[in-house]
């Protein structure tokens, strides 16, 4: 990665045209396009979960082929990342981010339409692609498009995730888990009015390593040091991305252990999302007048703080949604921060976020073999020596990304 240069090919099309520096990443319109699109996809990653009653009803499922769906659209989302990745700069954005629409309103559409359990699979597979590619491309785009407000644009655009997080599931409630492929065609079909709105992004991105692109501050790391500094973004991407799967998939089975009823576990654990969702949108304004350094410093000492708390029963769904609030920033804030540290790093962007999406692969198989261990009261303990080491790793990367 060392020798890349970061930014977009000066060959092809895209070169006989270069747009000015002063010329918008996003017009107005696209902007709320993009906002939009995410709240799409994170509908899309949480329609899954939901929709197993119906999957295994139609398709005669265990509990562990159902969960394949999730797991195919997860393995989609980090190969669109990577995939997309390559294409960047070479075929131009709108194209890129075209076509993971297209993607996954086509996977979606097959989804719901699949004959079989395979082809449903496949079609999972597919709608994960058009998901990296979104996630990776607009994520990107927002990362080096609005100058030293890119952290706070990127809190926002992150917020319409949650929010589409939050919508998925209620619509599956509402329509039933039967009549999930009717859900899925609307949402496939919801993709398209988008792909009007891409004629406002600007085809070629400005270089992150340009003072204007970084908010005004391009001194980044070079040599040696910037293998070590990438190695420690990526640890504290899937680290963090850990802990909020963590405490998703585990906040109820620990409230339920300690005392709660199934339903107060539950609306906990709702609370616990939607404090992610508004603590991003809390942070856009502070992004604007605090550096992403200490912003991200302030998140990972009070997920931890928050995290230990949680151990106390009587304190554990306040701290929970807590947690919520302090992880909220850390995603979006630390996508600036990265591009400035490692302007010269081509692929640094597409390596954190395809390393946050293993995290929450990864993180449920692991974290259930250490409660194996130590019993389910201790999910806040372990999950406060893990946001622990995300401090520890940001301390290590202010002293290694300082100006020299």
């Amino acid at each position: 990665m060392q020798g890349e240069k970061q930014g977009v090919a000066t060959s092809g099309p895209q070169a006989s045209a270069p747009a000015g520096p002063s010329t918008p990443v996003f017009s107005p319109a696209a902007v709320v396009a993009s906002c939009v699109g995410f709240v799409l996809i994170g509908a899309l990653q949480a329609l899954y979960g939901p929709a197993i009653p119906g999957f295994r009803e139609e398709f005669g499922l265990s509990p562990s082929a159902a969960g394949l769906g999730l797991s195919a659209h997860f393995v989609g989302g980090v190969a669109g990342v990577l995939l997309f990745d390559r294409l960047y700069g070479r075929i131009g954005d709108r194209r890129i981010l075209g076509a993971s629409y297209l993607l996954m309103a086509v996977g979606a559409a097959g989804f719901a339409l699949a004959p079989n359990w395979p082809t449903a699979l496949a079609a999972a597979l597919l709608a994960g692609l058009g998901f990296g590619g979104i996630d990776y491309g607009l994520n990107q785009l927002f990362a080096v498009g609005f100058g030293h407000r890119s952290a706070a644009m990127l809190n926002i655009l992150n917020a319409h995730f949650g929010i589409g997080a939050i919508l998925g599931p209620a619509l599956i409630g509402a329509v039933g888990s039967a009549h999930y492929p009717a859900v899925f065609l609307g949402f496939a079909l919801a993709n398209l009015p988008l792909l009007l709105c891409l004629r406002g992004v600007r085809d070629r991105a400005p270089q992150p390593s340009d003072p204007a692109a970084a908010g005004g501050d391009a001194g980044g790391v070079l040599g040696r040091s910037l293998g070590s500094v990438l190695a420690v973004f990526v640890a504290l991407y899937v680290l963090h991305v850990g802990i909020e799967a963590g405490v998703g998939g585990w906040e109820p089975t620990h409230l339920e252990t300690v005392g709660y009823g199934a339903g107060i576990a539950a609306t906990a654990t709702s609370v616990y999302w939607l404090m992610m969702t508004v603590g991003r949108f809390l942070v856009a304004p502070i992004a604007l007048r605090f550096s992403a350094q200490a912003i991200i410093t302030v998140s990972c000492a009070g997920m931890t703080a928050c995290l230990l708390l949680a151990s106390i029963p009587a304190l554990a769904p306040y701290a929970y949604a807590g947690v919520g609030l302090f992880i909220a920033p850390i995603f979006p804030t630390g996508l600036p921060w990265l591009h400035r540290a490692a302007p010269t790093a081509r692929r640094a962007g597409a390596l954190v976020i395809a390393a946050s999406m293993v995290g929450g692969v990864v993180a449920g198989p692991a974290l259930g073999k250490a409660i194996e261990a130590s019993g389910v009261r201790a999910v806040p303990l372990l999950l406060g020596g893990v946001s622990a080491l995300c401090l520890a790793a940001t301390l290590w990367l202010i002293r290694a990304t300082r100006r020299r």
